[in-house]
């Protein structure tokens, strides 16, 4: 049976395993304690906050095919929050998401796709994968001591843009492709309120600010009641930033959400600041995977279509129906 290691435990990298795991011997490695990448929870109790992507919709009916079963299983929901638009600190429109407008979330955490993706997988979580050589037998898979990993007949990178840069050598066919794709950052802001947290809205858009995301994240379905708030920086606050104390990039972030909300926040029971270096990237044509037949390698994720979630199960669904064909 071909041997398949597949580098990134995001929706990507789960996407591509599941389908080829009938078909062959797949290996999904990935550096984090738990699968899911992006679609990601912090716990701090009482609260849990879905720090990475907050909510996603399904276009193509083949991605809605995909999260048939997690719908049945109630993997996942709708989240029918009252979205508004803020712009100078001003609301300018509002509507309510409904049946008409699904918007999916994870339940009960956004975590919760990656876990039901991977119950089948062969993982191996807590493991970084710091080198990729060729060999006469195929591929081998280096650790961070340098120690192998194990030689695959394929191999195949669902991670951001800039860490399958350096990952792959220069050599490969695709590296110069991959190396014109920058994906920006993101620091999320977690606040928690033992008294409870009055706004008129669950979810908001933010132009022109510092920060570009609030979500009331204890509105969604099946979360803890204690009210948890949610924050995204903007993209290119943070890119700018990104070596910025954390500390002072949680003191930064909480000021401007009080003066965008026009409530003060600082008086918030839990405080806590992650930062994501590769959180988004911009809109692309072409192709939306990198695969070399002759070397048996590849590369997918969502950078090279669009930052959303549908586009990662676009990249990873792709990849893995091109290599089908090669079984």
């Amino acid at each position: 049976m071909v041997n398949i290691a597949i580098i990134g435990a995001g929706l990507s990298g789960l996407t591509a395993a599941n389908i080829l795991n009938e078909h062959a011997k797949v290996t999904v490695f990935d550096k984090a304690r738990g699968p899911s990448g992006r679609l990601a929870t912090r716990r701090a109790e009482p609260y849990n906050f879905d720090h990475g992507c907050q909510f996603f919709s399904a276009k193509s009916n083949t991605f809605k095919e995909f999260l048939a079963p997690m719908l049945r299983h109630g993997v996942i929901k709708c989240w029918n929050a009252n979205f508004v638009e803020i712009e100078n600190r001003q609301v300018t429109k509002s509507r309510q998401w409904d049946a008409q407008s699904r918007h999916y979330v994870g339940s009960p955490s956004m975590n919760a796709i990656g876990k039901f993706l991977s119950q089948d997988l062969h993982l191996r979580l807590g493991t970084p994968v710091t080198a990729i050589r060729k060999t006469p037998a195929g591929w081998l898979l280096k650790g961070e001591s340098d120690q192998d990993l194990g030689q695959f007949d394929w191999v195949i990178s669902a991670i951001p843009a800039q860490q399958a840069e350096h990952l792959w050598s220069e050599d490969m066919s695709f590296h110069a492709k991959i190396k014109t794709t920058q994906m920006a950052g993101c620091f999320t802001l977690m606040l928690g309120f033992e008294a409870g947290f009055a706004l008129d809205y669950q979810a908001a858009l933010v132009r022109g600010e510092d920060i570009s995301w609030i979500s009331v994240n204890s509105s969604k379905p099946d979360r803890k009641a204690a009210t948890s708030l949610l924050v995204h920086s903007s993209n290119s606050w943070a890119t700018k930033h990104e070596n910025l104390d954390r500390d002072e990039a949680l003191q930064h972030l909480l000021t401007q959400t009080s003066l965008v909300i026009g409530q003060d926040v600082s008086h918030a029971d839990h405080k806590a600041i992650h930062q994501w270096r590769y959180a988004n990237s911009p809109k692309r044509s072409g192709e939306t995977y990198f695969i070399d037949h002759a070397t048996r390698s590849g590369a997918c994720g969502d950078w090279l279509i669009k930052g959303r979630v549908e586009a990662a199960f676009t990249s990873g669904y792709s990849i893995a129906q091109d290599i089908l064909r090669q079984l």
